[in-house]
C-alpha cells in the first residue's frame, strides 16, 4: 500500500522578505512585490522592475541584505532549510535533498569580464552557477542524505523535484525528503526573458486580465520537508497538510508557447487529481501558473475547462505570481507553500492588478482581494518552455493527522 505524504515543514523566501509572515503582510494583503531593479542597471531594457527583496520584509536569518546587493542561492536556500527542519523537528539525517534550480548566476558578469580582459577568473559564485553544486553544497552544509539531485526544467523545476520526493516518500524509498527550489533576479536571466519580449513594460503583471502585457521576474526560495504520515505519526510531528497527488504531462506543442487548448497543462492536473483519489469537484482552489502572458493565460483557463467541465466557473483560481513575479525554476516550491497557507488559513490569495475581464479567461479569478474559503484540496499547476507541465494537489491536514 502506497504510504500518505505529509508536509512538516517549511522555510521560504519572496520578494516580501523571509518567512510565512512576510507572504502574509505582503501577498495576502493584496501587495504587489514589484520595484525598481536596482541590482544592475536595466536602462538597456525594455523593463525595468522586477520583485526583489530590498531589505524591507523581514530579514533572512544570518544575511542581511542591501538594496542592489542580490544574495547567493546557496545561503538563501540553507536559511529555509533550516527553517524547514527546524519547523518539522527534524535533522534531516539521511533525507534525499531534491532542488529545482538552473544555478546561480550571479557571478557570471564578472566572470565573462575577467576573461575579456585576460584576468583569472576568481569570483567564487561562478562554482554555484552549477545547478547540481547547490543540492551537494546544502547536503553538505546540513548532513543531509547522500542522494542529492537538480532538477532544471525551467519553471516545473521544483514542482518536479516535491513530486519525485513525494513519489519516494509513497512507494517506501524514503521516510524524509528534503525538496525545493530557487531563483534570485539576476542580470543575464532578465535580460534573456527582456530580449524575447516577455517582460510586462507597464511595471505590473495582470493574469487573466484583458490587455494583459506580460510576467515580471522575482525572487523566491523555498524548501519543504516530506515525510510519510506514519513516519511523522511515530515520532509526534505536526503533520501541517499532505501532498495527496502529483501529475507530470509533455505536450512537446512548441519550444516556448503552450497547447493553445491547454492539452498537458490539463493532463498534469487531472494526473495529479486522479492519484489523491479525489473528484474534480473536490478541488476548493488552483494556484494557477498564470503568467499574465496573452498566451498562456488563454491556454491554463482551457486546460481548466477540460479538468473540471461544467464544474469550472465554480472553482476559484488565483495566480499569485501577480505579486511574488515569476519565480522560475522556484516557482512550484513557493506556490505550494503559498498553497499549503490557503489550506491552512482558509484564505485564498488574490490575483492582483485584475481589471477589466478578457472574454476567453472567464473563470473565478479571486480578483484584487484574498477570499476566505473553507477548502480541503487544492490544486497548484505548472508550465515550462518545451510543452512540460506539472501538477501537485495538497490536502489540508485533518485533526487526525495533526
Amino acid at each position: 500500500m502506497a504510504a500518505e505524504v505529509a508536509i512538516t515543514g517549511y522555510g521560504v523566501f519572496t520578494s516580501y522578505g523571509f518567512g510565512t509572515q512576510a507572504l502574509r503582510d505582503g501577498l495576502f494583503a493584496g501587495h504587489t512585490g514589484f520595484t525598481p531593479v536596482t541590482r544592475f542597471d536595466s536602462t538597456p531594457y525594455h523593463a525595468d522592475r522586477a520583485a526583489t527583496y530590498e531589505g524591507e520584509g523581514p530579514e533572512i536569518p544570518g544575511l542581511p541584505l542591501k538594496p542592489g546587493v542580490t544574495p547567493g542561492q546557496g545561503e538563501v536556500l540553507r536559511a529555509c532549510a533550516l527553517a524547514a527542519l527546524a519547523m518539522a523537528r527534524h535533522n534531516g539525517a539521511d533525507a534525499p535533498v531534491l532542488l529545482g534550480t538552473a544555478g546561480d548566476h550571479s557571478g557570471n558578469r564578472g566572470f565573462w569580464e575577467d576573461i575579456a580582459t585576460g584576468r583569472a577568473p576568481a569570483d567564487p559564485r561562478v562554482l554555484d552557477s552549477l545547478p547540481s553544486r547547490l543540492a551537494e553544497r546544502l547536503g553538505e552544509e546540513l548532513g543531509l542524505g547522500r542522494r542529492r539531485l537538480a532538477f532544471v526544467n525551467a519553471c516545473v523545476a521544483s514542482t518536479n523535484a516535491i513530486a519525485h520526493g513525494a513519489d519516494l516518500i509513497s512507494r517506501g524509498s524514503a521516510d524524509v525528503v528534503v525538496a525545493g527550489g530557487s531563483y534570485l533576479v539576476t542580470e543575464d536571466v532578465f535580460a534573456k526573458f527582456d530580449s524575447g519580449k516577455a517582460l510586462s513594460r507597464e511595471g505590473v503583471v495582470r493574469p487573466f486580465a484583458k490587455g494583459r502585457m506580460g510576467l515580471l521576474q522575482g525572487d523566491g526560495v523555498a524548501v519543504l520537508v516530506l515525510e510519510s504520515v506514519r513516519h511523522a505519526q511515530e515520532r509526534g510531528a505536526d503533520i501541517l497538510g499532505k501532498v495527496a497527488g502529483w501529475g507530470m504531462a509533455a505536450d512537446a506543442h512548441h519550444v516556448i508557447q503552450p497547447h493553445p487548448r491547454g492539452e498537458g497543462m490539463a493532463a498534469a492536473a487531472t494526473a495529479a487529481i486522479r492519484k489523491a483519489g479525489i473528484a474534480p469537484e473536490q478541488i476548493g482552489y488552483v494556484n494557477a501558473h498564470g503568467t499574465g502572458t496573452p498566451l498562456n493565460d488563454v491556454a491554463e483557463t482551457a486546460a481548466l475547462h477540460r479538468v473540471f467541465g461544467e464544474h469550472a466557473p465554480r472553482v476559484p483560481v488565483s495566480s499569485t505570481k501577480s505579486g511574488t513575479g515569476h519565480m522560475l525554476e522556484a516557482t512550484g516550491a513557493v506556490e505550494a507553500v503559498i498553497t499549503l497557507l490557503a489550506l491552512r488559513e482558509g484564505l485564498l490569495p488574490p490575483t492582483l492588478g485584475y481589471q477589466e475581464p478578457d472574454p476567453d479567461c472567464d473563470l473565478d479569478y479571486v480578483p484584487n482581494t484574498a477570499r476566505p474559503a473553507d477548502i480541503t484540496h487544492a490544486l497548484s499547476l505548472n508550465a515550462a518552455f518545451g510543452g512540460v507541465n506539472a501538477a501537485l494537489v495538497l490536502e489540508r491536514a485533518g485533526e487526525d493527522a495533526a
